[in-house]
């Protein structure tokens, strides 16, 4: 693998990974769709830029587009509110536990979509291995009524947003690496994004009426961090990613964002570090460790392979 894949996936975990701190501040004075719609506004005017100065080609058959319209709806606009809403209701912890499980029911999905990505013992142990890591990390802010079931109401539906969002991820990047393999990442990314800003304005007035616009400046720049970096940026290193390493793989990203939270924890709380921290971390490089060198042997062996006939 190239270094530069290696940057894109920590670039994009550090992104990422800081985004439910951003949506937790946000989402405190507005709705969860008028979060979104004005998020998505700002990565898809940044795309759109991109787009132009590329001077990028749109796709002219109807397939393609059908295929994007696919993605700009269960890759970005619904998981996108059913995280927001989510948030409103649920630990962040427990939702940095659940986001988690994309890799898991990626695999699935991908091995029965896809020739290239079969499951594998290596690889389901290195994801499991990873898991474990990422309940390690946030066990302590956990609260024992998680795994009781003693939450109700508003905090069930809330995990269950979380899970449908989870499901929704999976399929999209299972999705994008059957039928939109060859397309450029710009591409990609600006139509996902684009779409998905359509979508979501075309409902918000609706079901959010009046709109309930933040007040405070941090809100709004929680905001357009979320739009330029949460959005756009990251939305051409994810597709970038997934074209480069395949679904499962990119999907990996999902178990540094809470490394990256207990950090910025850290750094900007003074929250204490304990052993969770070095235990969970050194599971999750384990795990990525075991995903990715079980496939570089392979790719090496059948390279000997081709190059000794």
């Amino acid at each position: 693998m190239k270094i530069k894949e290696w940057a894109a996936f920590a670039a994009l975990g550090l992104i990422w990974g800081s985004s439910f701190l951003w949506i937790k501040i946000a989402v405190g004075e507005t709705g969860a769709f008028t979060l979104v719609a004005f998020r998505l506004l700002f990565g898809a005017v940044g795309l759109a830029a991109v787009m132009l100065v590329q001077r990028t080609r749109l796709p002219r058959d109807r397939r393609t587009w059908l295929a994007y319209g696919f993605m700009g709806l269960v890759n970005t606009a619904l998981p996108f509110v059913l995280i927001t809403w989510a948030e409103q209701y649920i630990d962040s912890s427990l939702a940095a536990i659940m986001n988690a499980t994309v890799p898991l029911f990626t695999i699935v999905i991908a091995h029965f979509w896809l020739q290239d990505e079969k499951i594998t013992a290596g690889r389901l142990g290195g994801l499991l291995l990873g898991f474990v890591g990422i309940v390690v990390l946030v066990s302590r802010d956990l609260d024992p009524a998680v795994f009781t079931g003693a939450l109700t109401g508003l905090g069930l539906l809330g995990q269950g947003a979380m899970l449908l969002a989870v499901i929704s991820y999976a399929t999209a990047i299972t999705f994008s690496r059957r039928y939109l393999r060859n397309q450029p990442p710009v591409l990609q990314a600006g139509l996902v994004v684009i779409i998905a800003d359509a979508l979501v304005w075309g409902v918000t007035p609706v079901v959010e009426r009046p709109l309930n616009l933040p007040d405070t400046a941090m809100a709004w720049f929680g905001i357009a961090w979320l739009g330029v970096l949460g959005s756009c940026v990251a939305y051409l290193l994810f597709f970038y990613l997934i074209n480069a390493w395949g679904p499962t793989r990119a999907s990996l990203v999902t178990y540094v964002f809470p490394v990256i939270g207990l950090v910025l924890g850290l750094i900007f709380l003074n929250e204490p570090a304990d052993w969770r921290l070095l235990a969970g971390s050194l599971l999750i490089v384990a795990g990525l460790a075991v995903v990715n060198l079980k496939r570089q042997a392979k790719a090496a062996a059948r390279a000997a392979t081709a190059g000794a006939d």
